[in-house]
């Protein structure tokens, strides 16, 4: 263990300790471990390298190529566990491995019809195995158009975590996102918002009377992704958690 330790901290890990405490408890056996902890070194994220990341009381799957989900976005769960009612619809948009949509649905007593949509079909295999247990149905296509129609006018509770980092900012990421996690997850566009647009621009279309929008955002970047709720028809709020450095913008669809 104790090489393990002096391997990973020379490689910059912070948390060497526990991340090798985590790498041991993961392996089949010394061949394998052996395998994971070259991979740690090389720098892969270590919820791909184990198979998970812990998520909102859950342990969620990923692996490479998968955006890994952050735990600031623990507070989006805890706003939209709270505006979502037993048997509500749930859809995840942009939904990567389906952790927000198995979140929330894990801590609604009796349970959510759940629904998670993304463009990449690799995390979607993530998905479908996180959203299992719950019931979720899994979609693939560029936002509202991987939805059935059926959907149309139905869902209560809409969480979004879409990219909203700057084209020009993504080389300034930790090497662990930029080179390990796709693209499509990460680029916003010029100036972070173009996805946040677009979801807000079809929202009341989908949302049903009185439902709800949550989408992740920066502080910085909240009176923009509120301005395009606005303009997408729903009645605008945002709401921060200083602990965990969020910022979500709330929007909810006209009751009539």
């Amino acid at each position: 263990m104790a090489s393990i330790v002096e391997r990973l901290r020379a490689a910059g890990c912070v948390f060497a300790e526990e991340e090798a405490d985590l790498l041991v408890s993961a392996a089949d056996d010394d061949g394998h471990l052996a395998g994971m902890v070259a991979r740690r070194v090389a720098g892969e994220p270590l919820e791909h390298v184990v198979g998970w990341a812990e998520f909102g009381g859950l342990r969620v799957r990923v692996g490479a190529g998968a955006f890994v989900p952050r735990r600031r976005t623990e507070f989006l769960v805890q706003e939209a566990v709270g505006l979502t009612r037993p048997g509500a619809v749930v859809l995840d948009l942009c939904c990567g491995v389906g952790a927000l949509g198995a979140a929330v649905a894990s801590q609604v007593p009796g349970g959510v019809e759940l629904h998670a949509a993304d463009i990449d079909p690799a995390a979607l295999e993530y998905a479908r195995r996180n959203v299992a247990p719950y019931g979720g149905s899994v979609w693939q296509g560029d936002l509202y158009a991987a939805l059935p129609a059926e959907l149309r006018g139905r869902v209560d509770v809409l969480v979004v975590n879409a990219p909203y980092v700057p084209t020009e900012e993504i080389g300034f990421m930790p090497p662990e996102a930029r080179d390990h996690e796709p693209l499509v997850s990460l680029d916003g566009g010029a100036d972070g918002l173009d996805v946040h647009r677009r979801v807000a621009a079809e929202a009341v279309r989908w949302l049903a009377p009185g439902g709800h929008l949550l989408i992740e955002t920066s502080a910085r970047q909240s009176p923009v992704t509120a301005s395009a709720l606005t303009a997408g028809g729903l009645a605008v709020r945002a709401v921060s958690s200083e602990e965990l450095y969020a910022t979500v913008v709330i929007g909810r669809a006209p009751v009539a």
